[in-house]
């Protein structure tokens, strides 16, 4: 697993560079079961991970947004019977930051820690 969980995501202000595509693919490769889709012209880095059951996929969703909210950092979250999809992006630079593959590697974290 990715050391990226241990970093510190900084405050990302309007004007900040979005990650160029040598960026991305670097830290994509240490982040196996990510992709980079890109939806309304913006890169983002989405999983979808499967549960058991709902209760099992609401517990996921629930732990994501605690660590959102820690972080101030918030990603698309959807929620369905038996999977949970998550997409990080920076919303403010319109695309990918470092901090959202930090977040995906502590998103990843809550889904090793419940197999």
């Amino acid at each position: 697993m990715s050391e990226l969980h241990t970093e510190l995501c900084v405050p990302c202000h309007r004007g900040a560079v979005p990650l160029s595509s040598a960026e991305i693919a670097t830290l994509s490769a240490r982040l196996p079961g990510w992709t980079v889709d890109t939806d309304d012209a913006i890169p983002k880095l989405t999983r979808t991970v499967r549960a058991t059951d709902f209760a099992e996929a609401l517990a996921y969703v629930n732990r994501i947004g605690a660590l959102a909210e820690e972080a101030d950092h918030h990603p698309r979250i959807v929620l369905e019977w038996g999977r949970v999809t998550i997409s990080w992006w920076t919303h403010t630079i319109k695309g990918l930051h470092r901090n959202d593959f930090i977040m995906a590697a502590r998103t990843d974290r809550v889904f090793a820690s419940a197999e």
